[in-house]
């Protein structure tokens, strides 16, 4: 298997991002994640194309509310290996390989926080592992089961278009606020050629579009295990993205008896960390501090 792995120095000096690395080696291949402060864990599960440096803005306050923030980053993103072969990349591949990472960072007792494909893949692990997982927040994803709206079908089809996909397009595209050049090219330093892209170009084809498609089983399944979800829930969605509107939040509000009243974050897109991180991060520590009382 070939795989690409990003010369450290495209990390260098990225705006926000003054985080150690930590990496652990899971079936040959290096992956990464951040480990920050002390105290009960929070995991921040990322989407897509993005990666650990999503959470920048939350870190520091959720540190500062007395959590062990953990933010890792799949295979094929951020500071983790990239097999080059699109077909290596699997919906139930990429829950195995953070459900190894989680065990060796020693990951219990955890809040787990979500949005875009960190949804699919981080809701499973948490209610996969309820002894490990005992909070949820939830950001703009959603559990698919071969239905899929207009608006990701025209991602869909894009991402089809280009395999080289234009990462810093697409988060600009998909905030509300203006996105500084050098905060594009942070998120783009990961992947330096289309090769090193495999994972990201990926991603929008696992998606499924019809019910027998791979990936409908299992996302059935986390919906079935969230219904009965006991514990707490915040579910926050923004108020101006075209894929998960709001009414999509309103679903797992239904859906999970731990839930609260849906959080509307307003002025914020589809990557709502990267327009609201700080206002989002004081809502989770406002949630933990209420989920201890």
């Amino acid at each position: 298997m070939d795989v690409f792995r990003t010369p450290d120095e495209r990390f260098s000096g990225l705006p926000g991002y003054d985080f150690d690395p930590h990496y652990v080696q899971v079936d040959g291949l290096r992956l990464h994640y951040l480990d920050e402060g002390e105290g009960d864990s929070i995991v921040c599960f990322h989407g897509e194309p993005t990666w650990s440096y999503l959470y920048r803005k939350m870190i520091p306050p959720l540190v500062e509310g007395g959590h062990r923030v953990i933010a890792p980053d799949y295979a094929g993103f951020g500071r983790s290996d990239k097999p080059t072969d699109r077909s290596w990349y699997t919906y139930d591949r990429h829950v195995e390989l953070m459900t190894a990472l989680l065990d060796e960072a020693g990951v219990r007792d955890a809040t787990v926080v979500v949005q875009d494909w960190g949804g699919p893949i981080g809701l499973r692990w948490a209610t996969e592992n309820p002894d490990r997982a005992k909070r949820l927040v939830i950001m703009n994803t959603g559990l698919f089961a071969g239905q899929v709206n207009e608006a990701f079908m025209a991602w869909r089809n894009f991402a089809e278009r280009n395999p080289d996909l234009p990462v810093g397009f697409v988060i600009q595209g998909a905030t509300a606020t203006d996105v500084p050049q050098e905060v594009i090219e942070a998120y783009e330093a990961p992947w330096p050629d289309a090769e090193s892209k495999a994972g990201a170009a990926q991603f929008p084809m696992l998606v499924p579009i019809s019910e027998d498609a791979p990936g409908v089983i299992e996302m059935n399944a986390a919906r079935e295990r969230l219904g009965e979800w006991e514990g707490p829930a915040l579910v926050c969605f923004s108020d101006s993205d075209p894929i998960f509107p709001p009414k999509a939040g309103q679903r797992f509000v239904d859906l999970i008896p731990g839930a609260g009243e849906l959080v509307v974050i307003a002025g914020a897109a589809h990557f709502l960390q990267e327009d609201k991180g700080e206002q989002i991060a004081g809502e989770i520590n406002r949630f933990l501090e209420d989920a201890r009382g």
